[in-house]
């Protein structure tokens, strides 16, 4: 599967970074392919090109404030999870985002 993640934090520092060290660990690990494009303190950090993210499967969105520049991603399947959670358990979260295919509350 073809993954694009972005991730951004409120504080826009440690959060981004270690959450887009566990999408790509845990997308390797799963036999996935996965570009992360970093919205932190030092602005977009490895933007996402257009046509990766035309060709990705799936997109994961995990922050927990507003991701710029949204409307790259339309029309594609778009899942939502909080960077904590990504840091906490990878594996687990990128497989329900691939079972669930949507927001995934803080509580599973």
């Amino acid at each position: 599967m073809k993954i694009v993640a972005v991730t951004a934090c409120a504080g826009g520092i440690a959060h981004s970074y270690m959450a887009a060290e566990a999408i790509k660990k845990s997308a390797k690990k799963a036999g996935d392919e996965a570009k992360v494009e970093i919205q932190g303190s030092m602005g977009l950090e490895n933007r996402l090109k257009q046509s990766e993210i035309d060709e990705a499967d799936m997109v994961l969105l995990v922050a927990n404030i507003a991701v710029r520049e949204i409307g790259r991603f339309k029309g594609k399947k778009i899942v939502e999870i909080d960077p904590g959670k990504f840091v906490a358990d990878g594996d687990k979260s990128l497989l329900l985002a691939k079972e669930k295919g949507g927001f995934i509350p803080t509580n599973q």
